[in-house]
């Protein structure tokens, strides 16, 4: 069973459930002064928190996706996936390959001119040499036979750190949202490709071309953007790109819109920080190359660097959370270049979780929908 899986849950809450009674049940019997009947409470109390602690760690799981499989879970994960030819549209042995596709989650349509269209695919990086599985929202405009000359403008979608890209389709529910809004005539019909910045699993890379590792900054400003304009009707010019990420996505999509604004014409990030961490999860980003180090502190970036010609977009709020006063001093350090542009989405309170950020999502959304270009 899957650690996502339902099942595994109900288990767990079952075996809590039977050591609670069994340790009431028993508690009586062991209340003697011996050395047996202490080490029986002691071994009841410790398996029943420890069965408590695993129910809560399974559901907030399942809430917020932070892992995918037991594998994700203990660090196993480091395959790079297996690039798989169906046929689907796209030439054999391309950067991009259809594994599979799907409706799009809370949408009643089933037809996709009607409900749109989820695609999983894989993106094989030739420059990086990475490989990243994706999920890619088509919107029912582009199956319409009035549509079939069209071109889409493209929002890349990022979780955060660890994440699981599956989580951007049904738990914060960027699809559904995002065609939802278009109805309503408040975005425009926009294609998202989302994954998690997580390139070279189980390593935390920040988007950062690492020296002698893992090249992923280069995936995201090169490669992505190459196998989805070969597969799918996009826009091909930076004004038809933005990004958007939650967390350690959300430092990422900043960094790329600065970094690469003839690649990406708006970047979001939501409850994002503003300089690359070095821990554990990261390993060694920089290998003593300083100018590297500095470019990935955006604070150091605006500071020293040509402003760039792009389109920022920050959110935080008062209360619950850590980046609420580095946010500020970003928004002031930009409005000083007098070039890139900032917007910014401010709560009154909401924690580093999902629930934020899908209050954040549907302004997130549009604001991005008015600084693309469908061509």
């Amino acid at each position: 069973m899957g650690l996502t899986s339902d099942k595994v849950l109900a288990l767990a809450i079952l075996i809590a459930v039977v050591l609670f009674i069994g340790t009431v049940w028993l508690w009586p019997r062991l209340a003697r002064q011996s050395w047996r009947a202490v080490s029986g409470r002691i071994g009841l109390l410790l398996s029943t928190q420890v069965a408590l602690f695993a129910c809560v760690g399974l559901a907030a799981n399942q809430a917020f996706g932070f892992y995918a499989s037991w594998a994700d879970l203990f660090g196993k994960e480091t395959g790079q996936g297996l690039v798989i030819d169906h046929a689907a549209g796209g030439t054999a042995g391309g950067p991009l390959q259809v594994a599979s596709t799907s409706d799009v989650p809370g949408v009643s349509a089933t037809r996709p001119q009607t409900g749109g269209q989820i695609q999983k695919v894989n993106i094989v990086g030739r420059k990086s040499r990475l490989v990243s599985p994706a999920y890619v929202y088509l919107p029912p405009e582009y199956f319409q036979p009035q549509y079939r000359t069209r071109t889409f403008p493209v929002s890349v979608v990022l979780t955060g750190y660890p994440g699981t890209a599956r989580s951007l389709v049904d738990k914060l529910n960027y699809p559904s949202t995002a065609q939802r809004l278009a109805k309503e005539g408040r975005v425009q019909p926009m294609i998202l490709v989302m994954l998690r910045p997580t390139v070279a699993p189980p390593r935390d890379t920040e988007c950062v071309d690492v020296p002698g590792g893992p090249q992923a900054e280069t995936f995201f400003a090169k490669d992505l953007p190459d196998a989805v304009r070969g597969h799918y009707r996009v826009g091909k010019r930076a004004r038809s790109w933005g990004i958007i990420g939650d967390s350690t996505g959300g430092y990422c999509a900043l960094k790329l819109a600065m970094h690469h604004p003839n690649v990406y014409a708006a970047g979001a990030g939501l409850s994002a920080y503003y300089k690359a961490p070095i821990d554990p999860t990261t390993g060694d980003l920089f290998h003593g190359d300083k100018k590297l180090q500095n470019r990935a502190d955006l604070f150091w970036f605006l500071q020293h660097e040509e402003a760039p010609d792009t389109s920022l977009l920050v959110t935080s709020s008062k209360v619950g959370e850590h980046n609420y006063k580095d946010t500020l001093r970003f928004i002031d350090r930009v409005q000083a270049t007098n070039l890139t542009r900032i917007s910014s989405i401010i709560l009154d309170s909401g924690g580093h979780n999902f629930n934020t950020w899908r209050r954040e999502i549907p302004p997130t959304l549009q604001w991005i929908s008015g600084r693309l270009s469908d061509r």
